[in-house]
């Protein structure tokens, strides 16, 4: 018998898709390699410290912004609505928010359309505010937030 925990702490395996078997197939040998992503370089998926990098580049640059319309008081909220603004417009439209650019990351869709979308890019932006979803993620390095948008987050450079 299983022990208790075995449904929601199973590791690695709990990442497998409904129905797969990890005996069924090679294990992964890199992140994105199921995906069809070379294990480096440019189009390989991200490391979850650069993302984390990226997301607090654009929280600094949301705060500024909001600081400039709330000067001399603090931002407060306002800074999640203009993250939650730059986030979507960039993501939606450029595939990379400016934390995203300055870090070498982009945003891509699995299924190979050009753009990101904006329901696509609104519904992440709302999962990546939640944050629980975005620190959830499976083997190939993509949180449960990419998984509902159908996105990965790619190296540039």
């Amino acid at each position: 018998m299983t022990r208790w925990t075995g449904s929601w702490l199973s590791g690695p395996r709990s990442a497998l898709e409904p129905g797969e078997n990890a005996g069924d197939r090679p294990q992964q040998r890199w992140r994105g390699e199921r995906l069809g992503l070379p294990e480096s370089g440019p189009g390989s998926v991200s490391s979850t410290g650069r993302r984390a990098w990226a997301l607090l580049i654009d929280v600094f640059l949301a705060a500024g912004v909001a600081g400039l319309f709330t000067y001399p008081e603090l931002p407060r909220n306002w800074s999640l609505l203009a993250w939650f603004v730059i986030t979507v417009v960039a993501v939606a439209f450029f595939g990379f928010t400016p934390g995203m650019a300055a870090l070498g990351l982009r945003v891509a869709r699995i299924d190979n359309k050009v753009m990101v979308g904006l329901p696509h890019a609104v519904l992440r932006a709302v999962l990546v505010g939640l944050i629980i979803p975005a620190v959830v993620w499976d083997a190939d390095n993509r949180g449960l937030h990419d998984k509902a948008c159908r996105t990965v987050v790619l190296r540039t450079r």
